[in-house]
């Protein structure tokens, strides 16, 4: 049992639930108040500034979170949908509690950042709610803007190609909340990162060892060699070779390595 897991048997009772939609709430309140309110400032009150937290407005290290990714109308609408269409489906995948847990370590770690820096936002906290989403669900479809369809893989990728310009030419406190504010997203997906990494390698290593060995088998007159171990026919009369039929392409396995295998995908 993980330590996560042990936290939510201990603490599961106190979770949140629906917690996305009450921050989608509250990001409306805020967008309105500050329509009605245009000579004052609603979102500066709210924003999360160091200066003003060690004066004794300590309401900022949450109220932050309630501030909108945009004033404007037509966009505050899709990205209100988005979010709480992302945050509804990680919920749903992992239990309230984790989801808890995974956009809290997001606001502390902006906190982390707000007073080291100076001050923080909530786009990288954002980002890694959708980044999630894209590694739970890569090919699931949105309609950009209503007309184009695009997999969520996709525009992840598009993010992080953003998110790597802000890193490398931003300054050292852009630098540093990105790391801050990514952290929950590392914590919980390191594995499958890594994974995603070694399988990737794996499948470049398998498809250099076919072509290396298509032209030795078609010299040596051999009609079946595991794509593993490189076993032929001619190795054990006895063994049978079975072709896999969950990855892309004929590759053909022994008996040994057939259900033993990292599948070829692309």
């Amino acid at each position: 049992m993980s330590l996560l897991d042990k936290l939510e048997k201990k603490f599961g009772k106190y979770a949140i639930r629906n917690l996305m939609k009450y921050i989608i709430i509250m990001n409306a309140v805020v967008f309105a108040m500050q329509m009605f309110s245009p000579r004052v400032s609603v979102i500066a009150k709210l924003s999360l500034n160091k200066a003003f937290i060690m004066q004794g407005e300590v309401w900022r290290l949450i109220t932050f979170i309630f501030i909108p990714p945009t004033m404007q109308p037509i966009f505050l609408i899709f990205a209100l949908y988005l979010y709480y269409m992302i945050g509804n489906a990680l919920e749903n995948t992992w239990g309230s509690f984790k989801f808890n847990i995974y956009y809290l370590i997001g606001i502390l770690g902006i906190i982390v950042g707000c007073f080291l820096t100076g001050y923080g936002e909530t786009l990288y906290l954002n980002l890694s709610l959708f980044l999630a989403f894209a590694c739970l669900y890569p090919d699931y479809e949105l309609l950009w803007f209503g007309i184009l369809p695009i997999k969520m893989k996709y525009m992840a990728i598009i993010d992080v190609l953003f998110l790597l310009r802000d890193f490398v030419f931003g300054n050292i406190d852009i630098k540093v909340l990105i790391i801050l504010s990514l952290v929950n997203f590392l914590l919980f997906f390191w594995r499958y990162l890594f994974k995603a990494t070694k399988v990737k390698k794996q499948v470049k290593v398998q498809k250099k060892t076919k072509k290396k060995f298509t032209g030795e088998i078609t010299r040596i007159g051999t009609r079946h060699r595991c794509q593993v171990c490189g076993m032929t026919e001619n190795d054990d009369p006895d063994m049978e070779f079975r072709y896999c039929s969950s990855c892309e392409g004929e590759y053909e396995y022994c008996s040994e390595h057939l259900k033993n295998h990292e599948h070829i995908k692309g």
